[in-house]
């Protein structure tokens, strides 16, 4: 039995025929061919899953594809706009805050959020809304570098230079 659903990703409407038990990561990565989210740990641990839905941070492995219904949805794809990066995305780039790479879309998801909820917040308050994420590389410090680099609005500036 599937059922229909219909919801906004990366701005653009669609509908598709689910599974009632299709988790909503399935239906971006297996339907929809949006592989940037990634799939790490399949417990809502590791945070290589996280997506925007309807204005917040979720881990898109612990709902529901349905749940998703009527919402929002903007997955790392849906950052970059007219080929030009993110300013987070921009800011992991030229402080390194990646490695192998795998954590690094839920990462920036998480990151972006984090600034837009408090675009002030302190190193500590930084370290402290990336918990839900986990980095095996990097040891978090030049992913911290990048999030304090996109909070001055300096990212993307050395490239265009």
């Amino acid at each position: 039995m599937s059922v229909p659903i219909t919801l906004t990703v990366n701005g653009k409407a669609v509908t598709a025929n689910v599974d009632p038990r299709m988790l909503l990561v399935q239906l971006i990565r297996e339907q929809l061919q949006l592989t940037g989210t990634h799939v790490g740990c399949d417990t809502a641990q590791c945070g290589a899953c996280t997506v925007h839905l309807n204005g917040r941070a979720v881990k898109s492995c612990s709902m529901l594809a349905v749940q998703a219904q009527g919402g929002e949805v903007t997955t790392i794809e849906g950052l970059s706009k007219n080929g030009e990066l993110h300013p987070m995305q921009a800011a992991f780039r030229e402080c390194h805050g990646l490695q192998c790479g795998f954590c690094t879309t839920g990462m920036v998801m998480s990151a972006v959020k984090l600034l837009e909820d408090c675009p002030n917040a302190s190193e500590q308050q930084i370290r402290e809304g990336l918990d839900g994420n986990i980095c095996r590389c990097t040891g978090y410090h030049n992913i911290v570098k990048a999030i304090q680099l996109c909070q001055s609005g300096k990212a993307g500036q050395t490239a265009a230079a």
